[in-house]
């Protein structure tokens, strides 16, 4: 963020249930009804929202209008946003920068996916996949059949573990705490809590590296936040509440590619630099954070960005997990609102349902999920193909 451009409010959150595939309405349906519960929870008009990103990744050109169209046609310019399993904050970045720069005084970024049952594969088979290269790096590196998303992720799992020692238990302990967390939240499609033993006896995906519950599943839902300037807000007489003090977003470099490390090609760089960036902008570090929502799209990821946010040193996740510092009690309460492993991860709405989250912990309006105490949150979204992109928002 340039320190030039002016400060930027979330003004208002919503989300809608997340659901397994087909047990709930359709996309436009689910995307419109965070907006206006968005719209409802910042005492905004629609007719004073200026422009619109909508985020999505299945489906046809244009879903954004359909989504938009349902709330209102007030004519206003909407940008339609696909960047894999960032998308959400993606759309949200665009509509950071939209009013930061002086653009716009009030945007909403809407993020929604419905997905199908079983992993996630290509639509277009006709023509070159945008993950060659990354199928090419992780062929070299992953001897298995499975699901390219297993590969990617479980990959970087054994790499960790190769290197530092880490075991299964580890990530059935990630897998278990997000369970904890999802029984208090009404909106997470899956609230059953599990004990790392149970993790663990489930079905086994990959000898020695991952069962089942240790993958998110395809889910559907949505989420939206509306981004003010403070003028505006002022203006409107709105409580300032919550402040995105900084954002970067990164996409790959060399060292995904050439680093012969398969937690380099799902993003471990990646993470760092757009972590650095935020805290170099923002004036505080990882020591200052209690609580994050970040990219646990595997439980593997969530261990490995521990240490690519900086929140323990590289090799001590282990240590993290097993001094509890990634729940409530520790260090840094690490996805309070189930994670993408509990809450589900449709795929367009992720990155805004971690806004959706992290506004109401620094409201103080997260009920039992509440970390008490805040003045940041930290959200970290990952896409691969790819990008990055992490925020930090402040208590104003």
């Amino acid at each position: 963020m340039a320190k030039s451009e002016r400060e930027v409010l979330v003004a208002g959150v919503g989300m809608v249930p997340f659901t397994k595939p087909g047990a709930g309405p359709a996309y436009d349906e689910m995307g419109s009804q965070a907006i206006r519960l968005a719209l409802a929870d910042g005492g905004i008009d629609y007719a004073d929202v200026e422009q619109a990103y909508a985020g999505y990744v299945y489906g046809d050109s244009c879903c954004g209008q359909r989504v938009v169209y349902q709330v209102g046609l007030t004519g206003i310019p909407v940008f339609n946003v696909n960047n894999n399993c960032s998308t959400g904050s993606t759309a949200l970045y665009l509509a950071r920068q939209a009013v930061a720069s002086g653009t716009v005084e009030c945007a909403i970024a809407v993020g929604f996916e419905q997905m199908t049952p079983g992993a996630l594969g290509a639509t277009f088979t006709d023509r070159p996949s945008p993950f060659v290269d990354f199928n090419t790096a992780t062929d070299a590196l992953v001897d298995t059949e499975l699901p390219l998303a297993l590969k990617y992720f479980g990959g970087a799992g054994l790499s960790h573990m190769q290197k530092y020692g880490t075991t299964m238990e580890d990530f059935a302990k990630i897998r278990a705490k997000a369970s904890r967390h999802a029984v208090n939240n009404p909106l997470s499609v899956f609230r059953k809590e599990m004990s790392e033993a149970d993790v663990l006896g489930e079905q086994l995906i990959w000898p020695g590296v991952m069962t089942r519950p240790m993958a998110c599943p395809p889910t559907c839902g949505a989420a939206a936040a509306i981004l003010v300037s403070p003028e505006f807000a002022k203006r409107n007489g709105l409580a300032p509440g919550v402040r995105i003090a900084a954002q970067a977003m990164v996409s790959d470099q060399p060292s995904t590619f050439d680093a012969n490390d398969m937690m380099q090609v799902v993003g471990y760089d990646m993470t760092g630099r757009a972590a650095r960036q935020v805290y170099e902008a923002a004036g505080v570090g990882p020591e200052d954070i209690r609580v994050v929502e970040l990219h646990d799209c595997f439980a593997h990821n969530e261990l490995i960005t521990y240490e690519g946010l900086g929140l323990c040193p590289e090799g001590g996740a282990q240590k993290f997990i097993a001094d509890g510092d990634n729940s409530y009690g520790g260090r840094v309460v690490t996805n309070p609102s189930g994670g993408l492993l509990s809450k589900g991860h449709p795929l367009g709405a992720t990155g805004l349902a971690q806004c959706y989250e992290l506004t109401h912990q620094l409201r103080g309006t997260a009920d039992a999920r509440q970390v008490d105490g805040l003045r940041h949150a930290l959200q970290h979204n990952l896409g691969l193909g790819g990008a990055c992109v992490v925020t930090l928002y402040e208590k104003v």
